[in-house]
């Protein structure tokens, strides 16, 4: 079975949610600058994060990291490992939690509908396609409890998992009602092969799981599961973007992301666990980074109001650039339904 394949979602309204990229570059840049350099002191990666095959040189440089292309399944790994010394540091110790929460209800809920309730509204398109009317949804690691949220809106049984107790309660205030579970690391992939749901999402995930194998098994292991929907930073034009513009905030490469994926590595990924690539609705950032960082280094270099003549001229183009990028599969973003074979 081929894939349905759909490109392109309309910027909207996001560009509020990302004006600390364009405002607090330098705030930003030292931040992921501060988790690289704790990346920097883990072991050297030598095997791919997905297939465990050898790996070889760097492809590029990209902010002191070297990257390098899996030649097996196509999923660029950087050259250091992500151990639970980095996990810890980067999402416990340094407040993980303040880079992606809305403190104030209103701006929580017009995120939640903004960003989250269209993706939740996709997936559900793509069940009724499948004839899945009942659905029992199992989201790891939920983070703040938008995409439950959003699934219960669309009309879905939803729960969250989730190993910051900190987000956990904040998301639960958020709702109202207990709609996520603190799990400790060790025990979500037990917590999986047992879970008492039909559809798995992991909505920017799998790139943070440190041990990306165990969950695989896991979900492959527990037949109640016949769907798995997910988003994942894909290797993509934005690499280009961030390497070229060292001084600017690399969102994509940077922080957390020490491995991306590809349409090849997600193939890979999905023959694993038993799995077949059933839906891909592909629409990443890579015009917005690319606007971004041009603007950024403009005011930069002393041309504050050709930025301005320029983001006048540009950003209106946005849309239409990016579908050109969703269309070329080399884009910075998928959400992706794999169906159990």
């Amino acid at each position: 079975m081929s894939s349905v394949d759909r490109y392109g979602k309309p910027l909207g309204n996001l560009m509020q949610f990302k004006s600390d990229f364009f405002e607090k570059n330098d705030a930003m840049l030292k931040m992921a600058d501060d988790m690289g350099d704790v990346l920097r002191r883990q072991p050297k990666r030598e095997v791919c994060k997905m297939c465990g095959g050898k790996l070889g040189e760097p492809l590029f440089t990209s902010h002191d990291i070297g990257y390098i292309l899996c030649p097996v399944c196509g999923q660029l790994n950087s050259e250091y490992e992500d151990t639970n010394e980095f996990a810890n540091k980067v999402y416990i110790e340094d407040d993980y939690l303040k880079n992606y929460s809305e403190q104030d209800k209103g701006a929580y809920q017009k995120r939640l509908e903004t960003i989250y309730l269209p993706k939740a509204n996709y997936l559900k398109d793509c069940l009724v396609k499948e004839a899945v009317s009942d659905v029992k949804l199992l989201d790891i690691g939920a983070g703040s409890g938008y995409f439950v949220q959003a699934a219960k809106k669309a009309g879905m049984q939803a729960e969250g998992i989730e190993i910051s107790e900190a987000q956990v309660n904040f998301a639960n205030a958020m709702a109202g009602t207990p709609i996520l579970k603190a799990v400790n690391s060790d025990h979500i992939s037990e917590y999986i092969r047992n879970a008492d749901a039909n559809v798995l999402s992991a909505i920017g995930v799998f790139e943070h799981i440190i041990t990306l194998d165990d969950t695989l098994q896991a979900i492959s292991a527990n037949p109640k599961i016949q769907y798995v929907y997910l988003s994942v930073p894909m290797f993509s034009f934005s690499c280009a973007f961030e390497a070229s513009h060292q001084s600017c905030y690399n969102r994509h490469t940077g922080g957390t992301h020490t491995h991306l994926f590809s349409q090849k590595s997600l193939q890979y990924m999905a023959d694993k666990m038993g799995f077949e690539v059933a839906y891909q609705w592909k629409f990443g950032s890579d015009a917005m980074d690319l606007y971004r960082m041009l603007c950024v280094s403009l005011e930069q270099n002393g041309n504050p109001e050709f930025k301005d003549y320029f983001a006048e001229k540009f950003a209106p183009l946005l849309d239409d650039i990016q579908l050109v990028f969703d269309q070329s599969d080399f884009a910075s973003e998928v959400h992706m339904v794999m169906k159990r074979r």
